[in-house]
This record gives structure tokens, sequence and C-alpha cells, in this order.
């Protein structure tokens, strides 16, 4: 039985192909289109789903979408009707929108197929939004039994839900409903900061090491009040978001004294004391959040999803307080994993199909669930192209782009399936050296062309993890922060909050410096050998060179752009960077011997800040 789950109208539109209860494939329509977080019906995806799972036009049996329309129509007209007449203007935006287009999903649906080249089946399933965000948690993780836990913005009333799986069953027990959100609250100070809501809260997070909380009792004792059990209520004198086309208020601004930051303007020591403020507070929810689930549902073992659970400063916090003798969090936590997650609960708690787990094993199969391309259609893209390049053997493939890397060199790195989710895993990455005090430098300056404080993530063996790195578990999906160990780690310098960001971000601080953070931590991604055994074989092979088991990884793509998909776009976006080399699956091009690269147009405002 196929099923196909679909996630999209609101951001971050994907599509996943289940079949007889195993994930086939899964991608995010941004990736084809180019578009960032595009939120239009994912025709490419579908595409590819259906293509790889190998689904005849007439193949599919059931269509899951990743939540209920009708009910958030209603919550959108609640809220709008409690507020007026205050909310007219974004009342006179979304409703037409919602008349003309959104409350026909069912339609829509079956005609957007039917341009696929598909017959829409009979079958068509709307779980909850939140129940699909659980369900993404839960029915994937290596789990038999967990607690179950889901935080975003909000889907249809939801904001948070609690929620316990068992063999097949998944029972969401409690919920938190809008307009008080964790989530939502957390966007309102990425909105205050002057970065873009619903794409750069990660950059808040990143930027809270720098800061110190200075803010903390003033969130909690004007913002929201935070009970026991993780609960909380917002006071909504100090946002816009009901009624108005803001994420705050004129009362916000004066509590902190101050109107938002002006996107693009240069950061202070306000905005890093704010978002160490607001992370201190999610930290807290969170946590709280934790600690109640393991009371109710009395089980070992804790999922995650929502866009909350890509807060990996948290869920490194949950690890070590000791809640949960196990944590799995769905690497496409956001809405994106939504079409997984929808999928999967009809399978399983609709249809009541069985579900095997082994408390070791996930069935993510590493997140590496998107297109791949053989030699020979890379080979046609780089002959066509005019490309010059080296065919490597598969005994000199990892050695030799381990000796790029010693030498340091960045590196483009495009092999195998794409990834899903919002992180590249080693086959759409930019790698480099991690023990270079200027590979931080280079990469956020002339590679991916973004701000200087944003830290890099290291790729470590999993086998060597606890060598270099404060953790006990492995971290396949770079959903964790950890302390990097104290004896790899160079002693403070005195207070920086006296120095400029770049010079602050530059410094030393361990042996790894390009992927230690200012707080000496690192968003950590464990490699498995089974699960990806050339990108293993290619940091072993570098440990072998450089005794270094960890090798820098970022996103393949610049600032503002989608990660790569195709090998045309990988190639683009190299020669329009400062990356020394391209891995095109066994190929290696080297920019040196690359025909000039030209461009009519400004390529850069493609892509708009995040």
């Amino acid at each position: 039985m196929r099923i196909l789950g679909i996630s999209c109208y609101y951001h971050d539109a994907a599509a996943c192909l289940v079949e007889d209860g195993e994930i086939v494939a899964a991608a995010q329509e941004e990736r084809f289109t180019r578009k960032k977080h595009d939120s239009d019906f994912p025709a490419n995806s579908v595409r590819y789903c259906l293509a790889e799972g190998n689904v005849p036009a007439d193949g599919l049996d059931a269509v899951a979408f990743y939540d209920k329309p009708i009910l958030k129509f209603h919550r959108i007209l609640e809220t709008y009707l409690s507020v007026a007449p205050s909310g007219l203007r974004p009342f006179m935006k979304a409703v037409p929108l919602w008349v003309r287009e959104k409350l026909w999903i069912e339609p829509e649906i079956g005609s957007e197929l039917e341009r696929c080249g598909v017959e829409p089946p009979d079958a068509l399933y709307f779980p909850e939004h939140h129940e699909s965000h659980a369900a993404s948690a839960f029915y994937p993780s290596p789990f038999r039994e967990a607690a179950v836990l889901t935080v975003d913005g909000v889907g249809e009333w939801a904001t948070a839900t609690l929620g316990v799986g068992e063999g097949r069953d998944l029972r969401l027990l409690k919920q938190i409903s809008f307009p008080h959100s964790l989530g939502l609250l957390y966007s309102a100070f990425t909105y205050f900061t002057g970065f873009k809501v619903n794409s750069a809260e990660y950059k808040l997070m990143g930027l809270a090491p720098y800061g110190q909380g200075r803010y903390t009792r003033l969130i909690k004792e004007h913002l929201i009040d935070i009970r026991e059990d993780g609960s909380f209520r917002i006071n909504m004198d100090y946002f816009g978001y009901l009624d108005d086309l803001v994420m705050t208020s004129r009362k916000f601004e004066e509590l902190f004294g101050r109107p938002p930051r002006e996107p693009e303007a240069q950061i202070t020591t306000d905005e890093m004391d704010l978002a160490k403020s607001i992370q201190e507070v999610t930290e807290e929810i969170v946590l709280k959040m934790a600690r109640h689930a393991a009371k109710v549902t009395g089980k070992d073992h804790l999922c995650l999803a929502g866009g909350v659970a890509l807060n990996c400063v948290a869920n490194g916090k949950i690890l070590r307080e000791g809640i949960f003798k196990g944590l799995w969090i769905q690497p496409a936590a956001g809405d994106a994993g939504g079409a997984l997650g929808a999928a999967l609960a009809v399978w399983h708690n609709a249809l009541g199909n069985p579900r095997e787990a082994d408390d070791v094993h996930d069935r993510m199969k590493g997140g590496y669930l998107g297109p791949e391309f053989s030699p020979e259609q890379i080979r046609r893209f780089l002959d066509g192209r005019g490309c010059a390049y080296r065919e490597l053997s598969e005994d000199e493939w990892a050695p030799t782009i381990a000796r790029h890397l010693a030498d340091e060199k960045v590196i483009g790195l495009f092999h195998g399936r794409m990834e899903f989710g919002p992180r590249a895993l080693g086959n759409r990455s930019i790698i480099g050296d991690p023990r270079s005090p200027k590979m931080q430098s280079t990469m956020n300056l002339k590679i991916k062309f973004r701000e200087s404080f944003r830290p890099f993530a290291p790729s470590c063996l999993e086998d060597r993890l606890s060598d270099w790195f404060d953790i006990d578990c492995p971290s396949p999906y770079m959903l964790l922060v950890a302390p990097v160990r104290p004896d790899r780690c160079s002693p403070p310098q005195g207070d920086e909050r006296e120095l400029e960001i770049h010079e602050w971000v530059n410094r030393s601080r361990s042996e790894l410096p390009a992927i230690t953070h200012v707080d000496y931590s690192a968003r950590i991604q464990s490699v498995n050998a089974e699960v990806n055994p050339r990108y293993a074989a290619l940091i072993r092979a570098f440990d072998d060179l450089e005794s270094c088991p960890v090798i820098v990884n970022t996103s393949f793509n610049v600032r503002g752009e989608p990660i790569v998909c195709t090998p045309e776009d990988a190639y683009r976006c190299f020669m329009r960077t400062e990356m020394d080399y391209l891995v095109l699956g066994p190929f290696l091009i080297a920019k040196a011997d690359q025909p000039e690269w030209t461009e009519t147009r400004d390529w850069s405002s493609e892509y708009p800040p995040d």
C-alpha cells in the first residue's frame, strides 16, 4: 500500500512516499524550485517521490495532508472576531486567500496530482497538524514506547502537545492552545532582533552564547507566566500577531526601551542579550515540559518534533539533565516533516498496521531520502558544460579529498541521496579542516556570504565522539549541542564582550577552533559507517592523515539559497563562491581548472537575506 504525504500552503512544502510502512522517499519543494521555504503545492517533490518508488499513474492508494484546513480556518475566524475591530487589516489580507484557495484543499490536491500525471486516489486523510508532528517523531524513532512532545508556532489550535506512543498506537494527551505559543514567542524575538520569522530562528539560537541573560527576569515578569508542568500563558498586550501583521506591539518596544533592529544593521550587545534571555526562557519551558512528560507517561524515552525541536541547544539540555534514558528528534522537525508524519499516522494510527522497533535503530535511513544522481548523469552534465574534472576510483576517493582538507582547502561535497530536513549531513555539504583558525571566517565571509557570528558544525566519527565532545550518545542528525571536551579546550582570554563580534568569534578556543562556539559548545553530527559509508570513509581517511576524526560540515548553499539538489545547482554554487574543489559523485573538480564563469545579472539578488 502506497501513501503519499503532503505538507504545503504555509511554509516548507514537502512530499513523502510511504510504502507498506517504509519511508521510500521524502523531499522539500524548495530544493527543486530554488525558492527558500517554498509553500506552494509540492509538485516537484511529489513527482520525485513517485518516481523514486516506481509508482505507476494509478498506483497511489491514499493521500495524507498534514493538517485540517477547516479547523485552522475556524481558529483564524475566531481569532479575528475576538479582537475586532482592530484585526481588520490582517483579516482582509488572510480571509480572501482562504476563501479563494485554502478551503478547497481536497479538490486542489486532486487537480495538482492530475497535473503531475497521477490519478488521485479515493482515500484522502487529514490528520491534525500536531498529530502529524507527533507521528513524525514517534513512528520513525527507534523506541518501542516513548513520551512524545511537539512544540511549534501553531497548527490548527494546538501550539504544543504531550502524547504517548506504544507500539503502533499514538495518543495525544494534553495540549497548549493558541495564542499561547512558545514558537511564536521565540519568533517574536527573532523579529525584534532583526531576523526573518519562520526562517532565521536558528540565528537567534546561534547568537545567544554571546549574550548575558539580563532580560530573562523581565520576560518572565511581563511576557509569560510559566508553570511547573511547562505550560504557560503569554501576555498578549505585548504582541501583535493577533490583530496586526507584525509580531510585537508598541508596548513590547517600550518594555525593552527600543524599536526592533533593522535587518542587516550592526548587531550590538543588546541583541546578544535578548537572544540569550529568550533562549534561557525557552530552555526552562522545554525542560519543565520534558520532566512533566516523564512523570505523566512513565516512559524511559522521549521523541520530539515541531519547529522548536530544532533548537538543538535546548535538546542538549534535556539530554544532559538525564530526564529520559533516550532522546530522538525528527530531523525534519518543522512543517516539511509533517508530510512524513501524516503518511505514517494514516498507516499506523488510522489503518491500524503494526510497527516494528528495537530501541536502537530508527527508520529514517540517515535522513538520506532525496534524489541521487548516477555517475553517468553527472558526467553528461560536466561534459555538456565543458568542465575539467578528474574521475576518482573508489579506493582513491576518500584519501584524495582528505588530503585536500588537510591542505586547508574548502570543498563542496555532493554524492548519494539528498538529505530531508534543514541540515546537510554529508551528502550536500561544504566541508573543511576544523583545526584551521581561519576556516570559520573564510567559510562565513567568502563561501556562505553570511554573518560572521554564526558557528559551524562538526561531523565526527560515531565511535570517536566521546574523545572530543562531552556527550555519551550518537547525534546523527545534528540536533544536539554538547560541550567540546575540556581537555581539548584553551582557557578563556578575559572579557570578550568588549571586542568586535568578528574578532570575538575568530579567537581560537580549542584544538578545533572552526567548530567551537564562543561558549565552548558544538552542534554535533555523529557519522555511522553503516548509515553513510562514503562520508565515514572520508572522515576516517582524514583521521589517518591528521589524527583528527572530525571535519567541518555546513550546508551546500549560500545565504538565502536552499541546499543544492542537482549537479547543476552544486556547480553553480561552487563557481559563485571561493570554494577550492567540488566533488560530484566520483568526479573531482578544481576551481582553477574551470572555464571562466560569467553571469549577466547580480545572482545574489535571487536569494533575499534570511
